[in-house]
């Protein structure tokens, strides 16, 4: 499985983007997707998790900013940030995985992305 993210780029704080993931040849709904994020010389970190049924799970530290969604025909899977803060600033991944519910934990995802900058600064 082939994950694409895209959407990356420089905001001011304050600003919005809108990540997307795209599965390579099937339809999100096989799977439980994921958003994680890696800032310089930090660890990755969870950030949004929806399940096959359309669960979700937040990180503390984007609940209330960040959405994480599918599309209606499960093509593709969406990060919307809003009120985006200089400490959002990381490479963020797309992952995937067979299983049902949303996970938070890195090692539950089989499958990643490239992964998509995205930069908060003024």
């Amino acid at each position: 499985v082939q994950l694409v993210e895209s959407g990356g780029g420089l905001v001011q704080p304050g600003g919005s983007l809108r990540l997307s993931c795209a599965a390579s040849g099937r339809t999100i709904s096989t799977y439980r997707m994921g958003w994680f994020r890696q800032a310089p010389g930090k660890e990755r970190e969870f950030v949004a998790a929806i399940s096959r049924s359309g669960g979700t799970v937040y990180a503390n530290s984007v609940k209330g900013r960040f959405t994480i969604s599918r599309d209606s025909a499960k093509i593709s899977v969406y990060l919307q940030m809003n009120s985006l803060k200089p400490e959002d600033t990381a490479v963020y991944y797309c992952a995937a995985d067979w299983g049902y519910a949303a996970t938070t934990h890195l090692n539950d995802y089989e499958y990643w992305g490239q992964g998509t900058q995205v930069t908060v600064s003024s």
